[in-house]
């Protein structure tokens, strides 16, 4: 009876370091997304006042983790039953995370004009600029929900072959860690320049270390958010490489002898600027037969 009991324990034990090691393996798999997403988010959660900064993350945080319930029974049932149709997703989600590379250095060497990010403005009246807050807070869960999608699939890719309660352990892991890892950073960096203002007030010398600490710490925040944007850019360009490369056999074979990374980051630019050449010519096209009608 002993010696059946520990034998479970001992499966347990086995099937938790399984889960372990194929967890990391999944976390490495999605490390770009969860890199752009903290780069989108961290934009996106900016821009208001100081006291609405915490509940606005609160808000996109609980978003999130209603888009994560959403998704995970589907993909599920998805590998249970139409394993196929993952690799698809998978695809077309790396067929989005190319444009959306691309369109990023493409809006670098020509940028458009922009409405300002900010939404603290006078003349405004506190309904509106809830109501502002409400529509931006709707803008970033839509946003979560998509590379949600491609975090959960890619989880899922990594762990395709394996049975589905490894499958379901190792995904819900992962979705877990994405939105407390992100938006517990998100918060950190867009509290930053608080922070910092905070140590300013708190320094009663002219020159101090908690002044010098708090001004580059307020001096920071912009940099890190576009240092983030840059690096989230290239990781969706080399996340998306990645998956055509090993899941499309002509990319598999598409340059043997450059570095796997190398090659990865070569095709995710080249289909994206396929796919922003479509998207934009589509436009076009569209606008034409709008004017038309």
């Amino acid at each position: 009876m002993a010696s059946g009991f520990f034998a479970i324990l001992d499966d347990i034990a086995a099937l938790l370091d399984d889960v372990a090691m194929m967890s990391k393996v999944a976390a490495k798999k999605t490390a770009g997304i969860l890199g752009d997403d903290l780069a989108v988010n961290a934009e996106k959660a900016s821009g208001f006042a100081s006291s609405r900064e915490i509940p606005v993350l609160w808000a996109i945080t609980k978003g999130s983790l209603l888009n994560k319930l959403i998704i995970l029974p589907i993909a599920f049932l998805l590998s249970a039953f139409l394993p196929w149709a993952v690799t698809v997703i998978l695809v077309l989600g790396g067929l989005y995370l190319a444009y959306e590379g691309a369109e990023k250095i493409y809006e670098f060497f020509f940028p458009h004009a922009h409405a300002s990010e900010s939404f603290v403005e006078e003349g405004l009246t506190e309904s509106e600029i809830l109501a502002i807050e409400k529509e931006r807070v709707k803008s970033a869960i839509v946003t979560d929900f998509i590379l949600s999608l491609e975090i959960v699939i890619i989880a899922l890719g990594t762990v395709l072959g394996e049975p589905i309660g490894t499958q379901i352990m190792v995904v819900s892991i992962i979705a877990l860690l994405a939105t407390v890892g992100v938006y517990g950073i998100v918060m950190l960096i867009v509290r930053m320049d608080e922070a910092g203002y905070k140590l300013i007030k708190k320094s009663k010398k002219e020159k101090s270390f908690l002044k010098s600490l708090g001004t580059i710490l307020v001096q920071a925040l912009p940099i890190v958010i576009k240092s983030l944007s840059v690096i989230g850019t290239i990781a969706l360009l080399l996340v998306a490489g990645g998956i055509f490369v090993h899941n499309v056999d002509f990319f598999h074979h598409f340059l043997p002898q450059l570095p796997s990374f190398i090659l990865e980051f070569i095709v995710g630019l080249l289909v994206g600027f396929v796919c922003l050449i479509v998207v934009v010519g589509f436009k076009k096209i569209w606008k034409g037969i709008s004017k038309k009608h």
